[in-house]
């Protein structure tokens, strides 16, 4: 842990001169960026999944004809066909996983009030004014929602909100595509149907998030789910 804290100092120092007071915060979007970089080739390799699946639609849809009066043989089937086409309907699951021990990672960096035994360092840093340790009830209590540390956070929201909106209608249009029985119910893998269901609306969880952890922990979920949905409008047109 005080060996990630040391790089991000290290980091935020080469970028001082440049963003002065806020060289932390501007040091944790570069680091999402490099995480979103590291993980951008299974993001692809997920789109390819994507299409695949797609291809496999007429066939899907042969065995619904088939096996329609027996959901336990139509199952059996349609696992047996991803997997003889190697083709997961989980897969795009992975890179969004592949994240979480980033996030963990600041999390707790800027949570506690030491880092090995010393003081947390990290905590002095702000953006704009805002203690990047700070969550969003602390900033509700100096100054309010339009205070210098409220205005931090109504930022934050406000690209939040645009993102999760984005997300939010391309989730419903994936949703009615895959409810189309034209599409070979590809909604009946187990588990698919549910999700699709909730999916569109997950994106408002962000909000959430950005309200309950600490601030460098919230600039790295806006950041991430920002690039996360430029990404999937170049992969997923």
């Amino acid at each position: 842990m005080s060996a990630c804290a040391t790089a991000v100092e290290r980091l935020a120092g080469l970028l001082q001169p440049l963003f002065h007071a806020s060289a932390a915060a501007a040091a944790i979007v570069l680091i999402t960026v490099l995480v979103r970089l590291l993980v951008h080739p299974l993001s692809r390799a997920s789109a390819r999944g994507q299409r695949a699946r797609a291809a496999l639609r007429p066939r899907v849809a042969e065995l619904r004809e088939k096996h329609g009066g027996d959901p336990e043989r139509y199952q059996k089937e349609l696992l047996e066909l991803h997997a003889r086409e190697k083709v997961s309907p989980l897969a795009g699951c992975l890179p969004g996983l592949l994240q979480i021990p980033a996030f963990v990672l600041l999390y707790h960096l800027f949570s506690g009030s030491a880092i090995g035994g010393g003081p947390d360092g990290l905590l002095d840093h702000r953006l704009f004014g805002a203690p990047l340790g700070h969550r969003y009830a602390d900033a509700l209590g100096d100054g309010g929602v339009f205070g210098s540390q409220g205005l931090v956070y109504l930022g934050l929201f406000a690209v939040a909100g645009a993102v999760a909106a984005f997300n939010h209608r391309r989730a419903r249009r994936a949703t009615a595509a895959a409810a189309v029985p034209e599409n070979g119910g590809e909604q009946q893998v187990p588990g698919l149907a549910a999700a699709g269901a909730v999916m569109p609306f997950l994106s408002y969880l962000t909000l959430l998030t950005v309200a309950l952890v600490p601030l460098a922990a919230a600039l790295y979920v806006v950041t991430s789910t920002a690039w996360s949905a430029v990404e999937r409008a170049v992969l997923y047109p």
